[in-house]
């Protein structure tokens, strides 16, 4: 009798303790949410009192610490949304841990955002809208505030959604809304909006032609050769090295904000001598690292890594370079206009204000961030180090040349775009690559080439970005640029009848 009820408490028991397991994880979890909440609020309080201390003597404010928590709040919502496009590839390849990938994200947006985000910052200040046409410096205080509202609100639910959509979409939407209940649609600057929403258009389509670009180099040069291993020691450093060159020659250039004034055949000088020196150091760390390594794919893995973890960083640093503009432009139009009025030439954006930007976009990923980085990195398409370097590295050129010409464009839809031409350039290239075939057939697989593929889905499953995520964010980027428009615009007319 005694040891029946022992063999039933015993299972009574266990269930007991399983619960109690449960209610702990789950306590941990809302308590790690909390304080996200917590450490967000903290900072936007941080950014309030950063402003009011340098905006001392400044009419309004008030009016400048509000929007620089709205500009904290918004850099927050593009770090926990845009950070997918960062180094969502690099760990959806397996080359880093989400923390070593979030802290390397982190440092280097903060290093964008400080020495090349002016230029694109000044464009979402003032050449989305004419400030000329408000009626008043407030007038135009409150059209700022209301745009980085509805963006940043439009940004956290899709972040909630699990949805990464253009955040630079939502602040130009938000600022074309805004400017529009305000003034009038003769305040936008529609010649402005026509260049960007092209760029909108071309720069997907650059990512995936620049992406598939460097694939098709790579498999050519590297991965069907004989000697994998030799060919890999010879042209990793080479392509490593000019990554680092093209990105010397940006920042000598003066970037986005002339600041080096180095003349371009200088600033070209000084990236041949990065990639020279660039060269001279990788070559022996992949020497050293492809000792012992089989003649396979797998072993590339291994010695892609290195170019991938750079590719990531320096797409990290573009993104800080382009994206901090979406909530520290509105912020210095606001401080802008209260001290110079509405007609005022804007100066040189002050450093406090950029940093809000890129502290902010850091804080957002490092707390929220790693939500979205698994749709991009691993759920679109099947990626290993090879095409996650292709990605990163495609995306960073082109969001880094747009920044060179103060296009405020969209990471997301570069880095979706090269995940998307990686997809169509597999697919292709595996049908029709004379190299690929005969690499086959020389290790005794016979390839007939024109005899279709005995699984059609299974293919398109591999080969191809699965399009039912790519549908779900292209909608969410239509929709996007409208309904915070929308948005903003009765977010102004609101805080206008409060407060006017």
């Amino acid at each position: 009798m005694a040891n029946s009820q022992v063999q039933l408490r015993k299972p009574t028991l266990d269930k007991d303790l399983e619960k109690l397991t449960y209610t702990e994880q789950a306590t941990q979890f809302v308590l790690r949410s909390w304080a996200g909440v917590g450490i967000s609020l903290v900072f936007l309080m941080i950014a309030m009192a950063v402003a009011s201390t340098f905006a001392t003597g400044t009419a309004g404010v008030l009016v400048i610490a509000v929007t620089a928590a709205l500009a904290a709040y918004m850099a927050m919502n593009i770090g926990a949304n845009d950070v997918t496009n960062n180094v969502g590839a690099a760990v959806g390849a397996r080359a880093m841990s989400m923390g070593v990938a979030l802290v390397i994200a982190a440092v280097f947006e903060i290093a964008g955002a400080l020495l090349a985000g002016q230029g694109v910052a000044q464009t979402v200040a003032s050449g989305i809208v004419d400030r000329s046409a408000f009626p008043n410096p407030e007038t135009f205080a409150w059209a700022m505030m209301a745009a980085l509202v509805s963006a940043a609100i439009w940004i956290n639910i899709a972040t909630l959604a699990n949805a990464p959509i253009s955040t630079t979409h939502a602040i130009v939407g938000g600022v074309i809304g805004a400017g529009a209940a305000a003034s009038g649609f003769h305040t936008v600057q529609w010649d402005a909006i026509a260049v960007i929403v092209i760029s909108w258009t071309v720069s997907p389509i650059l990512g995936g032609v620049i992406a598939a670009a460097f694939l098709y180099f790579i498999k050519e040069t590297i991965i069907y050769r004989e000697d994998k291993i030799a060919a890999a020691k010879t042209w990793v450093p080479v392509l490593v090295a000019l990554m680092a060159g093209a990105f010397a020659a940006f920042l000598a250039n003066g970037g986005t904000t002339g600041s080096f004034g180095l003349s371009f055949r200088d600033a070209m000088l000084i990236g041949l001598g990065f990639a020279v020196l660039t060269y001279i150091v990788t070559r022996p760390i992949v020497r050293r690292h492809a000792e012992g390594l089989d003649n396979r794919n797998q072993s590339l893995r291994t010695l892609f890594r290195i170019p991938l973890i750079c590719s990531a960083a320096l797409l990290s640093f573009a993104h800080g370079a382009n994206d901090v503009s979406n909530a520290v432009g509105p912020l210095y139009g606001v401080v802008s206009a209260l001290r110079s009025g509405v007609s005022g030439e804007g100066s040189a954006i002050p450093l406090w204000v950029m940093v809000i930007g890129a502290v902010g976009i850091s804080l957002g990923l490092l707390l929220f961030g790693p939500r979205l980085i698994r749709i991009v990195g691993s759920e679109i398409t099947k990626l290993n180090p090879m095409r996650a370097f292709c990605v990163a590295l495609s995306s960073a050129v082109a969001v880094l040349t747009a920044s060179a010409f103060a296009i405020p464009v969209s990471s997301t839809h570069i880095a979706v775009g090269a995940v998307f031409g990686v997809g169509l350039f597999r697919e292709w290239y595996t049908r029709n690559s004379g190299r690929r075939i005969d690499y086959i057939r020389s290790r005794g697989n016979q390839v007939a080439p024109e005899q279709p593929p005995v699984n059609t889905d299974e293919t398109r499953r591999r080969y191809l970005v699965r399009r039912s995520h790519f549908m779900t964010i292209v909608s969410a980027w239509i929709v996007t640029l409208p309904v915070s428009a929308i948005l903003s615009a009765l977010v102004f007319l609101t805080l206008h009848t409060l407060f006017s």
